[in-house]
């Protein structure tokens, strides 16, 4: 039973007790409080009903944000994969060869191509942006 719905049988229990709204004064009081008791439950479904649209439209945005963080944030996960990856050249073969973290920890790889072991060389050919002379 909704607010208004027991507002609605509270005056018809003040009117079945047939008061005078008129001369009496208790009866005066409570006609006058059944209408405030009206238009408070009318505000309380008005704001019910609010309340539920606006959590409809806050559903709405967030799968809208949840779309464009998804087209946003897409690039960066992509380049963290990227980042845990190297290219390196066999030196016998030339074949290009993809090392992950845990072959650079080993500072050791074999080629799938031609089978030579080889080193990394993990040293850096530059200092400050300038070649070491």
């Amino acid at each position: 039973m909704t607010i208004s719905e027991k507002v609605a049988y509270l005056k018809g229990l003040a009117e079945g007790l047939n008061l005078d709204v008129e001369k009496s004064k208790e009866g005066k009081l409570i006609s006058v409080m059944i209408g405030i008791l009206e238009e408070v439950a009318m505000s309380i479904e008005d704001l019910e009903e609010n309340a539920l649209a606006l959590g409809e439209e806050i559903d709405v945005l967030s799968d809208d944000l949840a779309d464009v963080e998804e087209v946003v944030f897409e690039d960066e996960d992509d380049e963290d994969e990227d980042d845990d990856f190297f290219e390196v050249e066999c030196p016998n073969c030339e074949e290009p060869l993809v090392i992950d973290d845990e072959a650079l920890a080993a500072g050791e790889i074999q080629c799938p191509n031609c089978e030579t072991r080889f080193a990394l060389d993990l040293s850096d050919d530059t200092v400050d942006g300038e070649d070491e002379e």
